[in-house]
């Protein structure tokens, strides 16, 4: 979910970056405080809790409407304080002391106390809320109880007073105040919670520099600038139009026309090639690389992917170098679970030749000689039906009949949550992008046993307690001087998966945007790059 190069696509961040004026482009910008922006998409978004809310699509506008108790400085992936003013670690690293803000209020008018903290994150853990990110706070003290519904609390939190709050760990955790900069632990009120039910994230209330205005299902999102902010010239916009329903087409023609300032889905596909050769268009389009993989997941609990045989004959049966010619060269084929960029890849691993007939070999060994039916799972936003085909053509040539789903993003996600219905899912468009730049990130919530859970984002179900071990291991040695034992620890426990092959890592993309002239034209217009720059595209954040 980031920047790419160590400095994703945050679009905040991209745009940020443009030098062009507003007389070259005959461009006409809002005066400063004055503007709105329109976002297009495809799909709407499913929901706006960010408890739940996982996807590139939602993370963004969750962001603008909550804040936690850490964050990055703009642009980069220095950790800051954000709704604490500072922040204390004992000496064997199992205690972190939070001071808080004080005098920021939620959009209720609220103040934020630390109370609502130790809810919020107890409401994460708690198995009834069903939240994707709760193994992300395992290392908290009474995780385990909670998170198994024998108790409704994390032992592990402790609120001391309105403005100071404890978190006590059960081993030392080196991506801790990583994790508290997520979207999973913004803060939200008990009473809203209470009051909405589990149609809060139909109704948001946080501290964040926007608040929802309205929600038309289908059409739009409005978000307006909270007055109230507690950063001092935060946000710039007046408020964010999100128009959904939206071919990526038709927004980037909208976005000829000035009627649109950011396209969200991207350039599409089949206009690709155009865009990047128009020299009108050279200095509205952005690129970045991410830390990202694009896979396609294999259900360890489905037959016939309960069969490692079959697994590894996919693996071998895919042919990613026609895939990324189908998305015109914008990425690399992958091998491995970890992007080229993140520390723990393994430069030395080979992963699996592309070799059909040792394909229909390993089928054949498994049982199948004769050829088996399955299922792929896909978005429906182009260009991922076309790569399903291709995938489906490869597969029908090694004796599997692939079934292909093309679905709304939303829908896709949550068969994926469900161990019985997605046989196979092919990421795209919601390939993951690392929350935070750490190996253990692309581990526990896609590949732990944590994310095997109703409602994750581990799709392929793998479960490995022996890897789990390691993990643990590997994220408790958070001294300095263990950073280089530590991440040769990720770098095996990642060669180790896929020997057990749960995944196809496919390809590592390099993403693309284009904006309107107005947006590059006025530092008015401009939305600050506050979140970490290699998560998903933020285009209203604060």
């Amino acid at each position: 979910m980031f920047s790419k190069a160590l400095k994703g696509v945050a679009l905040a961040a991209l745009i940020a970056g443009a030098g062009i004026t507003a007389a070259t482009l005959g461009a006409d910008p809002a005066k400063a405080g004055e503007g709105n922006i329109v976002v297009t998409y495809k799909d709407d978004v499913s929901t706006l809790d960010p408890a739940i809310g996982y996807d590139w699509q939602n993370w963004s506008m969750i962001k603008s409407l909550f804040d936690g108790l850490m964050d990055y400085e703009p642009g980069t992936t220095t950790l800051k304080p954000d709704l604490a003013t500072d922040y204390t670690v004992s000496d064997d690293g199992l205690t972190y002391t939070f001071n808080l803000r004080k005098g920021v209020t939620f959009h209720n008018g609220r103040e934020f106390k630390a109370s609502d903290v130790k809810y919020t994150l107890e409401r994460v853990v708690n198995p009834k809320t069903q939240s994707p990110g709760a193994g992300f706070f395992d290392t908290i003290k009474g995780f385990a109880e909670e998170s198994a519904g024998e108790t409704d609390s994390l032992s592990g939190i402790e609120v001391v007073d309105d403005y100071t709050v404890k978190f006590t760990l059960n081993q030392p955790d080196a991506a801790f105040l990583h994790k508290m900069a997520l979207n999973f632990a913004h803060i939200v009120p008990k009473e809203a919670v209470e009051e909405w039910g589990q149609d809060f994230g139909k109704h948001p209330v946080g501290t964040g520099a926007f608040a929802l205005q309205d929600w038309t299902l289908g059409q739009h999102l409005i978000f307006k600038a909270n007055p109230d902010y507690h950063i001092d010239g935060i946000p710039k916009l007046d408020s964010i139009t999100v128009e959904v329903g939206q071919e990526p087409v038709v927004a980037l023609l909208r976005l000829q026309r000035g009627e649109v300032d950011i396209a969200g889905d991207g350039i599409p596909p089949a206009k690709f090639l155009e865009v990047m050769n128009d020299p009108e268009y050279k200095d509205l389009v952005v690129s970045g690389e991410q830390l990202h993989t694009s896979y396609i997941t294999l259900n360890t609990n489905i037959p016939p992917f309960d069969n490692l045989k079959v697994r590894e004959a996919v693996n071998m049966a895919v042919n990613k170098d026609r895939i990324v010619r189908v998305i015109n060269g914008r990425a690399q084929p992958a091998n491995q679970p970890l992007p080229p960029l993140m520390p723990g890849y393994n430069t030395d691993y080979k992963g699996y030749a592309f070799d059909p007939d040792k394909a229909k070999e390993l089928l054949a060994e498994a049982g199948y000689a004769d050829g088996v039916e399955t299922t792929l799972f896909v978005a429906n936003t182009d260009p991922q039906p076309r790569i399903a085909q291709a995938i489906q053509q490869d597969l029908s040539a090694i004796g599997m009949k692939v079934e292909i789903k093309s679905l709304a993003q939303a829908n896709v996600i949550a068969a994926g949550g469900e161990a019985d219905q997605a046989p196979m899912i092919w990421s795209g468009g919601m390939a993951w992008i690392a929350d935070f730049p750490d190996p253990s990130n692309f581990y526990g919530p896609i590949l732990g046993c944590g994310g095997a859970v109703p409602g994750g984002w581990n799709w392929s179900w793998y479960c490995n307690e022996e890897l789990d071990a390691e993990a643990s291991k590997a994220d408790a040695m958070a001294d300095p001087s263990q950073a280089d034992a530590r991440i040769d620890m990720w770098r095996d426990i990642f060669t180790k998966i896929m020997a057990d092959a749960p995944w196809v890592p496919v390809f590592n993309e390099q993403r693309f945007t284009i904006r309107s002239p107005r947006i590059v034209a006025d530092d008015a217009l401009l939305v600050d790059p506050v979140h970490i720059p290699v998560h998903y595209d933020y285009i209203a954040v604060k």
